[in-house]
Order: structure tokens, then C-alpha cells, then sequence
């Protein structure tokens, strides 16, 4: 069994964003055919194609429904088989490395010194923490297999 392909859309092409947003729609099933996936997991993609190409070519109603299919999809794979963009984790730790240890370093530099201004000294490293993490775990997901080749931009 075989994931099918997008519709091909004349009318697209006369807007830049929406074109953009087919052609990273497409790659991200390019990078999904290239993976051995389960009969039930294609018949599942396969309904969600047959759903984007009943969409209008309207720019923005095509957009809207391609960014949700595109995290659907990316989301999906992650949840049922393990499988994640190139990327993912770092993207993903990127915002949590702020968060997490970023703000509470800053928080802590802010008040032992007395001037709030040093929150934000704690975000860049906790950005760069964060990316640290995502980076070593999307490395392990490639080592095992679990990447595919598709980059979210």
C-alpha cells in the first residue's frame, strides 16, 4: 500500500505563501513514503489527502488546512511510531530550555542581585541549554532510525 499524492493546484501557484505551504506539504509525505509505516497508518494518511484535496484552492483556507494536516501528520508519527522530523527536539527543547532553566536562572541571578533587569540574562542560556538537550536526542532518534527527512523550517 502506498501514500497517495496531493492534487495538483493551477491555482496556487499565483500565491507565493500558499505555493510554499504545498511544497513543504509535499515534502513532508515524500519523506513519509520513504518510511516502512503500517497498512493502518497509510489508510489513515490516505484519508487525511483525500480531505486536504477536497479543500478549496482559496489561499488561505488551502494554508490553514495544510499547516493543520502538516502538524497532524508530524504529530501523529511522533505519537504512534516513534518518528520525528530532523530537528524536532531541538526546536522543541529550544523554547523548553528557556522556560525551564532559563527563567528560573534568571529569576534567581534578577533577585540575589537585586535588579530584576538580570531576568533576562537567564533566557540565552537556558536557550542554549535547551538546544543542547534537543540536539543530543534528535541525534539518538537518527542513530536509531526514528528520523525522517523532513525539516519544519
Amino acid at each position: 500500500m502506498e501514500i497517495k499524492t496531493l492534487k495538483k493546484r493551477t491555482a496556487i501557484a499565483e500565491n507565493r505563501k500558499t505555493h510554499a505551504a504545498y511544497a513543504r506539504l509535499d515534502k513532508l509525505l515524500l519523506a513519509l513514503r520513504a518510511k516502512e509505516l503500517p497498512d493502518e497508518t497509510i489508510v489513515e494518511i490516505n484519508d487525511e489527502i483525500d480531505r486536504m484535496n477536497a479543500v478549496s484552492d482559496t489561499g488561505r483556507n488551502w494554508q490553514k488546512a495544510s499547516k493543520k494536516l502538516q502538524i497532524y501528520l508530524i504529530q501523529r508519527m511522533e505519537q504512534k511510531h516513534h518518528l520525528v522530523p530532523k530537528n524536532h527536539y531541538r526546536n522543541k527543547w529550544l523554547a523548553l530550555g528557556m522556560v525551564l532553566f532559563g527563567l528560573p536562572m534568571g529569576l534567581t541571578l534578577g533577585s540575589s542581585l537585586g535588579n530584576m533587569a538580570f531576568l533576562a540574562i537567564g533566557l540565552p542560556i537556558g536557550m542554549v541549554i535547551g538546544m543542547a538537550i534537543g540536539t543530543g536526542m534528535d541525534k539518538r532518534a537518527e542513530e536509531e532510525g526514528r528520523q525522517f527527512e523532513f525539516d519544519r523550517e
